[in-house]
């Protein structure tokens, strides 16, 4: 999957090798794996984890936000 994770101040992070995007959502933590239906949810503070093909691993930390997820991209507009 295609990932943007965007701030008013910068870009932390852009790639298209994405296995698994872990959010932190407002009704609980929640998963987005390839061909995940199309989804627009509200995050609250918490971690956002990363996963590529070989399994490795990288946390962002939002203060909250929205995230968009259409055809194989995600979109999060992070606080």
């Amino acid at each position: 999957m295609k990932v943007d994770i965007i701030t008013p101040d910068a870009t932390l992070f852009t790639g298209d090798q994405v296995e698994l995007v872990q959010l932190p959502g407002i009704d609980g933590s929640f998963e987005i794996l390839k061909d995940h239906a199309p989804l627009i949810s509200i995050l609250k503070k918490g971690r956002v984890k990363l996963q590529n093909k070989n399994e490795k691993e990288q946390y962002f930390e939002i203060n909250g936000g929205v995230i968009e997820v259409l055809s194989n991209k995600v979109l999060i507009l992070a606080e």
